[in-house]
């Protein structure tokens, strides 16, 4: 498919449509502006009532659950400690999950969960069960434009990205409230599964299974959210179809993981559901015969990264899947809430419309990137549009409603990625979220420890330079390279090199062959959080290009066009700056293409 075209962007449904908008016009400019946020409180994991332990001799398999699982020394802490559990199953990796009489405060399970520790040296790890809340922030619905992917100050600028990418081939997974087969969005849906394992939270009547229908998780006088069918239409919502709006990758494919029901979801669902999204094996479902590259996680909760998560993440960029994650909601530091501060996820702000901080946006050292996430309080319109339901509790009828939240500008970057990934396939996990933090735009308004910048979705499309080559040939760097008279020769037209600079003043040269009127460019990928640069001399020593001197871990960039009358030999210099691990101080990437 080409570009898609402004009209298509815009298309509603006809009037004989089965399709039912909430509000068919908009609402008058200072009924807008004035229209309150319906805002969920943030969420603090201040209390659970499960346990999760992983003894080191932990089968992996699906096993009969029964409180012998649990060592004498771990029910004589329990005893202690005024606790009942049962064990009611194991995770993925192995862990046991317990479920408590109770609930009790996070901060007096994790002293509980530090003396099972001391008491029995056979455990890996013990720590609460932290429940994550959906980040959204939602209000009344509206229909009107998605300004979120196109408008100068707080757009994604999708539509030169769709000239490159739509997305076609790249499976993501959403791990969320499940979702609704809404005609906007069912025929980019794959088969996914319900981890939810308790059936008070589920809703549903059974605990796992292969459907991840979401049925609602409206309770306790709330209404249901349909959060997981908002998230997933943001991602890939239809294209040229006729009806309602877009999604910023319309080409992709949805997999949809239900693991937040009923006031929430445990960390070790939502665990398994990570993994089981990336392929691997989990207890109680099939295996997924669709895994993701890109998995989004618009959920949350303040407590620090629990083994439980990071496990599984690490699992599924093992896997080669990219984890994208919401910052949270709080106006808070990011640092503080998980899985924003787990190892090896990309951590997403929310801007507004003007491109400036949302409000309730957490930010934090945390943050590598922000997106569009919405600020109503200027008017609904001013929200992220997507795919819902009508549904108060139960499901309804189809429909479209603006969203605000850090929940709305997660799925933006997982769309990004999924354009990035469908036009260069072979990017490994930290390739992409290298490019993800770098291939970002300033912010246009305020937006302090927002990351790097807005994810600029044309900028990552074009930049994906040599998959448009089918010829790329793949390099290894050979020593000695350090000196225009001991330069690497390359004479392919496009290449990708695997090489290795370190500090004492050492250096990689590479030398090409640029024709009269020919373009040359070239990127460096630090594969570790070293600081790398870039430059271009010629054959006296004089700098005709340097890369963009970015800080450690970024892509640096740089172009030059022949524009004499002869050939000339270009002498592509990599240096090492700082940064970086052990003996593999600048272990980086080299793209370059003529």
């Amino acid at each position: 498919m080409g570009a898609l075209s402004l009209a298509s962007l815009l298309a509603v449904a006809a009037p004989n449509s089965s399709i039912r908008f909430q509000v068919s016009e908009p609402l008058e400019p200072e009924l807008r502006a004035t229209a309150p946020a319906r805002l969920l409180a943030p969420i603090s994991s201040a209390s659970t009532d499960r346990l999760v332990i992983r003894y080191r001799n932990a089968n992996t398999r699906a096993q009969a659950y029964s409180a012998a699982q649990i060592s004498s020394a771990s029910h004589a802490s329990l005893f202690r400690a005024g606790l009942q559990a049962v064990a009611v199953h194991h995770n993925g990796n192995g862990a046991q999950v317990l479920k408590l009489d109770r609930k009790r405060s996070v901060a007096s399970l994790q002293a509980t969960a530090a003396q099972l520790m001391a008491d029995d040296p056979n455990i890996l790890y013990a720590e609460p069960d932290y429940i994550a809340q959906p980040q959204a922030v939602p209000s009344d619905p509206y229909f009107g434009l998605q300004w979120h992917y196109h408008e100068v100050s707080g757009g994604l600028r999708l539509p030169a990205a769709w000239d490159l990418s739509i997305g076609t081939g790249i499976n993501v997974a959403v791990i969320d409230t499940g979702v609704r087969p809404h005609a906007d969005l069912v025929a980019n849906l794959l088969p996914g599964a319900d981890m939810i394992s308790t059936a008070a939270v589920s809703l549903d009547g059974d605990g796992r299974d292969m459907d991840a229908s979401d049925v609602g998780d409206g309770c306790n006088g709330r209404n249901s959210s349909w959060h997981g069918t908002h998230v997933a239409g943001t991602i890939a919502a239809v294209a040229n179809n006729g009806i309602g709006g877009v999604g910023v990758a319309p080409g992709a494919k949805i997999v949809p993981i239900r693991a937040l029901g009923c006031g929430g979801g445990y960390n070790s669902d939502i665990a398994d559901g990570i993994a089981w999204a990336a392929g691997a094996s989990v207890p109680g479902v099939s295996n997924n015969p669709n895994p993701a590259r890109v998995i989004n996680l618009s959920l949350g909760g303040m407590s620090p990264c629990s083994a439980t998560l990071q496990t599984a993440i690490d699992t599924a960029r093992s896997r080669g899947a990219v984890v994208i994650v919401a910052a949270g909601n709080s106006n808070a530091s990011a640092n503080n809430f998980s899985p924003a501060n787990c190892r090896g996820v990309i951590t997403v702000a929310a801007t507004t419309r003007k491109g400036g901080k949302a409000s309730y946006s957490n930010t934090g050292s945390v943050v590598d990137v922000a997106a569009p996430g919405g600020s109503m309080s200027t008017g609904a319109a001013d929200g992220v549009l997507s795919t819902l339901n009508t549904g108060a509790t139960t499901p309804g009828n189809d429909s479209y409603q603006y969203y605000q939240g850090t929940s709305m500008a997660t799925p933006h970057v997982a769309g990004a990625a999924a354009l990035l990934l469908a036009r260069r396939p072979s990017l490994m996990p930290y390739e992409t979220e290298t490019l993800l933090r770098s291939m970002v735009r300033a912010f246009p308004a305020a937006c302090a420890s927002c990351g790097t910048g807005i994810v600029d979705a044309a900028l990552l499309t074009q930049r994906a330079f040599l998959s448009a080559n089918t010829n790329v040939v793949n390099v290894t760097e050979a020593e000695p390279n350090n000196t225009h008279a001991t330069a690497q020769s390359i004479t392919a037209p496009a290449v990708r090199i695997l090489g290795n600079v370190g500090p004492l003043k050492d250096a990689d040269v590479f030398k090409v062959t640029l024709p009269v009127g020919a373009a040359f460019s070239a990127r460096i990928l630090p594969l570790q959080d070293a600081n790398l640069d870039i430059e271009i001399r010629n054959l006296t020593g004089t700098v005709l290009a340097t890369g963009g001197n970015l800080p450690a871990g970024r892509v640096d960039s740089m172009s030059y066009t022949n524009k004499g009358k002869t050939p000339l030999d270009l002498y592509v210099r990599v240096t090492w700056k700082s940064g970086g691990t052990g003996n593999v101080n600048g272990v980086y990437s080299l793209e370059m293409a003529r």
